[in-house]
């Protein structure tokens, strides 16, 4: 096997969903140690006291964050929840690499992260902070010290979109998101809506209107368009443990069709490991990206004239969390990009 520098990894928030699909993808690594990991009302528990399926592997108890020794540690994924992941960075050290898997540092306009989230403690980190989404910011994310990792809404809808709005060939004012998600992308905290006997056998809209991942979408889209984008977005939950579908509508611009719109995909992602613009006929399905860090995308004609229906699947916890996040650190440190993520999804 080649031999590879090593990295010194910590992981704040372990307990999570996103925390412990970190853990698995980073045992995997060659070229990563898991150094800490905290949990603070776990502190003092091994992790496999939490998720048995990680018995048997050598890793550090759970501590409180501020019992880690962050001088022994080169890389910082950061789990924590909104609001909280940047009281925690705006005190570690500056020669850490931080990859923020919370909506702190991903939207740019701090007035609108604060109408959205509430006070910004850490503005001044902002300005250095990077958009994690690494096939089209690949080369700022080499450089950065700070990595917002996009959250899985708008990572299924940004890779579906951005195309497309770059070369001009969608309408910027005429897009509508319908997205689905399984139960995992609420988080592990215990919530009324979220237990089995609300979700099961049902599925039900949210955040109608006024989802907190809408503004990410928008600032990412019209980076792409050149121009402010405003565009409806509604997510729903669905009786399923993992998994994001969104149904993009849009139209045309004039002259445009489906086929524009599906080789423009191809070209974009024709190098890209972890995005696969399927052939036409196929539709994208979560089934067929469960367990992988690919995001699928399929490309049909709409019922009216010059509409184009994109479809994107994704697994939220993988390539809408953890899985991007270890795709970024590979980026950030020179390692081959697919190293520790197996690009095949878990069927059925």
């Amino acid at each position: 096997m080649q031999n590879h520098p090593s990295l010194n990894v910590a992981i704040l928030g372990a307990s999570g969903y996103t925390g412990i699909e970190l853990v698995r993808l980073l045992l995997n690594h060659p070229a990563v140690h898991i150094k800490a990991l905290s949990a603070d009302k776990q502190a003092g528990k091994h992790l496999h006291a939490i998720f048995p399926n990680v018995t048997g592997f050598p890793l550090p108890l759970l501590q409180k964050i501020e019992d880690i020794d962050f001088s022994a540690i080169d890389v910082v994924f950061c789990c924590l929840p909104h609001a909280a992941s940047q009281q925690v960075i705006k005190t570690l050290p500056q020669s850490l690499v931080v990859i923020d898997l919370s909506a702190d540092f991903r939207l740019f306009d701090i007035p609108v992260y604060e109408k959205w989230y509430g006070t910004h403690h850490a503005p001044e980190l902002q300005e250095n902070a990077v958009y994690g989404l690494t096939e089209w910011y690949r080369d700022a994310v080499k450089n950065a010290r700070l990595i917002a990792n996009p959250g899985c809404y708008p990572t299924t809808s940004l890779l579906a979109l951005l195309p497309l709005l770059e070369q001009q060939l969608i309408d910027p004012n005429n897009i509508i998101i319908d997205a689905k998600s399984g139960v995992s992308g609420a988080g592990r905290s215990l919530k009324e809506g979220n237990l089995a006997c609300e979700v099961m056998d049902g599925i039900h809209a949210y955040g109608i209107g006024a989802h907190r991942h809408l503004p990410e979408i928008e600032q990412g889209c019209s980076w792409a368009a050149g121009q402010p984008v405003s565009l409806t977005f509604t997510p729903h939950l669905m009786p399923m443990n993992r998994g994001i579908l969104a149904t993009i509508y849009t139209q045309g611009l004039k002259g445009i069709t489906v086929g524009h719109a599906y080789n423009a995909l191809l070209q974009a992602y024709q190098a890209e490991p972890f995005v696969q613009v399927l052939q036409m006929g196929t539709s994208a399905a979560t089934r067929f990206v469960r367990g992988s860090n690919s995001c699928h995308i399929s490309v049909h004609q709409g019922c009216r004239a010059g509409q184009i229906i994109i479809v994107a699947a994704l697994d939220n916890l993988l390539k809408g969390a953890s899985g991007q996040a270890v795709q970024n650190m590979n980026v950030r440190f020179g390692f081959a990009e697919d190293m520790g993520l197996a690009r095949v999804g878990v069927f059925p």
